[in-house]
C-alpha cells in the first residue's frame, strides 16, 4: 500500500547521470541533477509528464524526452509500470 505524500527521496539513473527525486504534495516531484535543483514535473498522463514553470510552477505543456524519462523511471521505482511489463 502507497501512501501519497509520505514518500521518502529516491534516486534514479538515466544512462550516466544520477538524479535525485523529492516527492511533494500533489504528485509532483521536484528533481536535483549534479547537486542542483534542475526541474520540478508532474505526471500528465500514463506516459506522459509536464515541466513545471520555476517562477509560477504551472504546467509547460510541450514534449521533453528528458521529463518523460524521468517520469517512467518515477513510475518504475514506485512500481506503477505494470501495465507495460509484458513478458
Amino acid at each position: 500500500m502507497k501512501l501519497e505524500g509520505a514518500q521518502e527521496p529516491f534516486d534514479i539513473e538515466i544512462g550516466e547521470v544520477v538524479y535525485a527525486v523529492f516527492p511533494e504534495e500533489d504528485g509532483t516531484y521536484l528533481i536535483f541533477k549534479d547537486g542542483q535543483e534542475y526541474v520540478k514535473i508532474m505526471k500528465d498522463t500514463e506516459t506522459t509528464w509536464l515541466k513545471l514553470n520555476p517562477e509560477t510552477e504551472l504546467p509547460m505543456f510541450g514534449m521533453d524526452e528528458e521529463v518523460n524519462l524521468l517520469g517512467e523511471e518515477i513510475n518504475t521505482f514506485l512500481g506503477g509500470t505494470d501495465k507495460e511489463d509484458i513478458t
